[in-house]
């Protein structure tokens, strides 16, 4: 066990200034967007950018892709969350059970169909698990941009996971990120419950 943990201890201090610079800017994405934050996006831009090379490096190639979509993603969040006139007083939304169900279903088709052909047609590393982790992020940045509440439950399965597979590539601040992640996503359905619960009350008492 000692041995781990010295392996462990040793691969942190060796890790590059670029796996520094996105878990930092990583962190800040996820804090700032707990408190529905407008400059959460920002970092979120430049976490992706930074991972889309280490994920590649590592053969991670279909976090690398999640990644680009991050991107993407970080730029419609801006955009989105810019068109509200409060940003930090948006409202909070819940998906009816089969918004999940839909997502769930067609999600782990996804997950299963690029896991195979990644491990049929490449050298991708943990195939299975890297699609599941990317295929599900998908929908769950989605719903982060669109303030539905239950985008934290999704990140506390997926981030969990997640500690796993970046350890597996010898990504270990990358994966202690995820591990912080899963704390996070944690406070932050906290959070966004309480706000939907304030918004649902004062809705339901206007005359």
């Amino acid at each position: 066990m000692n041995s781990i943990l010295n392996n462990i201890y040793n691969s942190i201090l060796q890790t590059s200034i670029w796996e520094w610079l996105a878990v930092v800017s990583s962190l800040l994405y996820v804090i700032l967007i707990t408190y529905k934050v407008l400059a959460a996006w920002i970092f979120a831009a430049l976490s992706s950018v930074l991972y889309i090379y280490l994920c590649y490096s590592n053969r991670l190639y279909l976090e690398s892709i999640l990644q680009v979509f991050y991107f993407g993603m970080a730029i419609y969040g801006w955009f989105m969350w810019t068109s509200d006139d409060d940003t930090k007083d948006v409202t909070v939304i819940q998906w009816p059970l089969k918004y999940h169900i839909y997502n769930i279903l067609i999600s782990g088709a996804l997950m299963l169909l690029f896991g195979y052909i990644f491990d049929q047609y490449s050298n991708q590393a943990n195939p299975y698990l890297d699609a599941f982790t990317t295929i599900f992020s998908l929908m769950a940045t989605f719903m982060v941009a669109k303030k539905v509440l239950e985008n934290w439950i999704y990140w506390i399965i997926i981030d969990a996971f997640s500690v796993y597979l970046f350890a597996s590539r010898g990504l270990y601040m990358t994966s202690v990120l995820f591990i912080l992640y899963t704390l996070i996503a944690i406070f932050g359905y906290f959070s966004w419950k309480r706000q939907f619960n304030l918004d649902k009350t004062l809705i339901d008492n206007l005359p």
